[in-house]
């Protein structure tokens, strides 16, 4: 066999047919037992398979596994795995000298008749690297993009012998993910969340997998909340009002906070917001960080991540670079929740920039009737005029003279505010030109950052500064007293 070929599907559960160290059970629950299937299609399948089960009715499945809120969830895949796993070391105990057991499950919903659902599901996959040592746990919860029900099907059965062999054959925890998608177009679906736990995989870190499903183009984007746990989208935004602070934080400035702050004061007075009902994200851009500096280093955004949420920020990473395809991903989730996004004016006047909008049949009027459509307001914060020291506010915002009334129409229906109440003494803080001296080490920037921020930048040598003055002389300076607090 060329050993520079990937392996068919059918190979890869032959391989693991093969091997009688290997032997676990499968339980799916909605989009049939296909993965089960292929490895019985593979042959030699009692190798492998001590049991597949597959209970469809609600009330069987909670007298299996026990209750859960939702059918398919990842509380319900969780119990699904634990009971498997279980009677396995229960009932093969004399096996578990010489065998690496695994339980496999699923709990999907494929697309309906009428084809008015989102076709989604949880995958995991709980197993030993070594006889009798503690399992190890792969999570992944998928989107399903065809629009019909076999091919989803068809698909859930080779991501699972995927994830079953990468598992057990690869090590690279990227390489495992990118392999998922193996034998099918990765665009017929999307991987929204991947995790991997367990004392074979201590030394990997989740959120840089996360990273890798957006770098890889297997998710449009991912979440952490504020102490770095990756989180799920369609769970963590569901039916939340969400308020959105893009930025490159190159690094986190005074500025960035207060616009996150004034922001959230400002999104608490919209009618039908409710503090307990909120989810501030700080966004991280993909597509502007690459078209502003070249290849994209997963490991500076982890970093930048790690800053935000040190200040109690939940980070979103993604590939939108339109706000109109952000907003127009998440409310799939808020469903009817408001939609804030804070702003500064330079990116409120890339918003009426016709450019951005030349591919779509309906140019700018398509792209605002999916923005604002959606329960959107566009919170915007002032900023100094480009080399002078007059502030910028919504009012002086110029645009064609086609596009006048449209901006009216959106300042009077509330779909774009100003956000009155910034702290001005900080406009001449200019992220670009702090990261500039962050690099030379030069005397000051230290003021325009909060202090756990400064201290992590030294501490870390992060964004380019210079690892022979971390410790150094210079004394870290606190003269500015705003909040470093998230909301």
């Amino acid at each position: 066999m060329n050993a520079a070929r990937k392996l068919t599907t059918k190979e890869k559960a032959l391989q693991l047919n093969l091997d009688p160290k290997i032997y676990g059970s499968f339980a799916e629950i909605g989009g049939g037992q296909e993965v089960a299937a292929i490895f019985f299609r593979a042959g030699s399948a009692s190798g492998t398979i001590a049991k597949t089960m597959s209970a469809y009715d609600m009330t069987f499945s909670d007298a299996i596994y026990g209750a859960s809120p939702r059918y398919v969830c990842e509380e319900r895949l969780f119990k699904m795995l634990e009971k498997e796993f279980g009677l396995l070391l229960l009932r093969l105990s004399k096996r578990a000298s010489d065998t690496r057991f695994f339980a496999f499950a699923n709990t999907v919903e494929t697309i309906n008749f009428k084809k008015t659902n989102q076709a989604h599901g949880w995958v995991g996959f709980k197993f030993q690297l070594n006889p009798g040592a503690e399992p190890n746990e792969c999570v992944l919860h998928v989107i399903l993009k065809d629009n019909n029900a076999n091919w989803q099907q068809e698909v859930l059965g080779i991501i699972g012998v995927n994830l079953i062999y990468g598992c057990y054959h690869l090590n690279d925890p990227e390489e495992l993910l990118c392999s998922i998608v193996d034998g099918f177009d990765k665009d017929r679906v999307e991987i929204d969340m991947f995790r991997l736990n367990g004392p074979d995989f201590e030394h990997v870190d989740n959120r840089l997998i996360s990273l890798q499903l957006v770098k890889n183009g297997l998710s449009r984007l991912a979440m952490f909340d504020k102490n770095g746990h990756v989180l799920q989208p369609s769970e963590a935004l569901y039916k939340k009002n969400i308020l959105i602070l893009r930025g490159r934080f190159r690094p986190v400035t005074y500025v960035s906070v207060d616009m996150m702050l004034a922001g959230h004061r400002k999104f608490l007075e919209e009618e039908n917001v409710d503090r307990d009902d909120v989810m501030a994200l700080a966004e991280l851009n993909f597509k502007e960080l690459k078209r502003s500096g070249g290849n994209i280093d997963v490991q500076e955004y982890l970093h930048t991540a790690d800053l935000l949420c040190s200040l109690g920020q939940n980070v979103l990473i993604s590939d939108y670079q339109e706000y109109y395809r952000l907003v127009r991903y998440i409310s799939q989730f808020t469903r009817g929740k408001k939609i804030g996004i804070i702003l500064g004016m330079y990116n409120l006047q890339r918003v009426f920039d016709e450019s951005y909008y030349q591919r779509l049949h309906g140019r700018i009027l398509e792209a605002f009737g999916i923005l604002f459509g959606r329960n959107v307001v566009l919170f915007v914060y002032p900023s100094f005029k480009r080399g002078t020291d007059k502030v910028y506010k919504l009012d002086d915002l110029e645009v064609t003279p086609n596009q006048k009334p449209l901006l009216d129409y959106l300042i009077m229906n509330g779909k774009v505010a100003e956000i009155k109440k910034a702290r001005l003494e900080n406009l001449h803080i200019v992220s670009d030109d702090v990261l500039e001296k962050i690099k030379k080490d030069e005397e000051g920037w230290e003021d325009c950052v909060p202090s756990r921020v400064a201290e992590a930048i030294k501490a870390n040598s992060l964004f380019g500064f210079p690892k022979q003055s971390v410790g150094g002389k210079k004394k870290l300076k606190t003269a500015n007293t705003q909040p470093e607090n998230g909301v």
